[in-house]
């Protein structure tokens, strides 16, 4: 079954203009998104393959079946919640069946960490961006030689500055294990290359420092220590960096740099989104989809508050809404028998139709 399959053969139960649109918060640049919600044909449902949802390769439109959606109504998760409060101006096409589906029926506590709890998510994932912009990793990768140093006077240099100064080559080094001491190590040389020593590192891509073979006459020339848990940590920095560089949105990438104030705007834009949202539902037992902040919520997208002004912010916001939700009349969790029984009787009187 194919997305175009749902409109043609008619199991189309709800679909809506999502995202900024739906909040009010779009711009001539933004996405299309749609959302809804499908059922399965009966045989479908009843033999060996299940379709939980469908979408294009960007999730910019994403079709719910009937199971999962109800699924992830129960859990509270936020996107799937607001398609029960879409703005009127954004649904495309809603089945009278459709208006059986209550907020009321799944709204709880639950609410206070899906929606606050994905919002500090949010933060975090701010604060990482702002780690990757500030600290950049340049594209030449190092290698454990960059993290190995060798004694010298009271202190230590890098060992490739030492082998330089002295006119050495790694490849040309021999190493063996000092016993008692972690990541230690005595180094010998081989002018001649006769003795077969392998190096202290055998290939430019190696993880780790090889040892040698040394004869038991041979006097090091000195001793050298691996930072191997820097080079562990570098390393998840760099594969880190280049793949988010590799997936990052450039439009969005473009508007971070442009505002100079190095977060993802967005991201803090739907964060407030996000702690507003919740607050109502703890307040009012409503889902408010529309943002009546428009205006502010584009000045964060536009970067014109600084990063740590609004982090506090947020805090103060997350403090409220904990109040808010320990003093809230809504349940702890959704009444899962009441959920079945919604559902089973839609999809009964949906196959009945058909």
């Amino acid at each position: 079954m194919t997305i175009a399959d749902l409109k043609s053969q008619h199991h189309l139960l709800f679909e809506a203009t999502s995202g900024s649109r739906a909040y009010g918060t779009d711009l001539p640049t933004s996405d299309h998104d749609l959302r809804g919600v499908f059922i399965l044909p009966k045989a479908q449902f009843y033999g060996i393959k299940d379709i939980p949802q469908l979408s294009d390769e960007r999730n910019d439109i994403v079709y719910y079946e009937l199971r999962r959606f109800f699924d992830l109504l129960a859990k509270n998760n936020p996107n799937v919640l607001e398609l029960l409060a879409m703005p009127e101006d954004c649904v495309q096409f809603r089945h009278p069946l459709f208006e059986r589906i209550k907020p009321e029926l799944f709204l709880s506590k639950r609410c206070r960490n899906t929606f606050a709890g994905y919002a500090i998510s949010q933060i975090q994932k701010a604060r990482g961006l702002n780690k990757k912009i500030v600290n950049p990793v340049a594209l030449e990768r190092k290698s454990i030689l960059d993290f190995c140093h060798v004694v010298q006077g009271q202190g230590s240099v890098p060992l490739l500055r030492w082998l330089a100064d002295r006119g050495l080559d790694q490849s040309q080094c021999g190493l063996v294990n000092i016993p008692h001491f972690r990541d230690a190590y005595s180094l010998f040389y081989d002018e001649t290359g006769a003795l077969g020593f392998r190096g202290v590192q055998h290939k430019s891509t190696s993880n780790d420092v090889v040892l040698s073979s040394i004869p038991k006459d041979l006097a090091p020339i000195g001793t050298m220590s691996f930072n191997k848990d820097g080079y562990q940590v570098y390393c998840k920095d760099y594969r880190d960096y280049w793949d988010w560089v590799e997936a990052r949105n450039p439009v969005r990438y473009a508007n971070t740099v442009s505002h100079g104030k190095n977060y993802d705007a967005k991201n803090m834009m739907h964060t407030f989104r996000l702690l507003d949202m919740a607050a109502e539902i703890a307040r009012y037992g409503e889902i408010r989809v529309r943002r009546p902040n428009r205006e502010f919520l584009l000045k964060i997208r536009a970067g014109e508050f600084e990063y740590e002004e609004m982090l506090g912010w947020a805090e103060e916001k997350i403090a409220e809404i904990d109040v808010l939700f320990a003093q809230s009349s809504l349940p702890d969790e959704p009444d899962l028998a009441s959920v079945d029984a919604v559902l089973a009787g839609l999809r009964e009187e949906w196959y009945a139709l058909a």
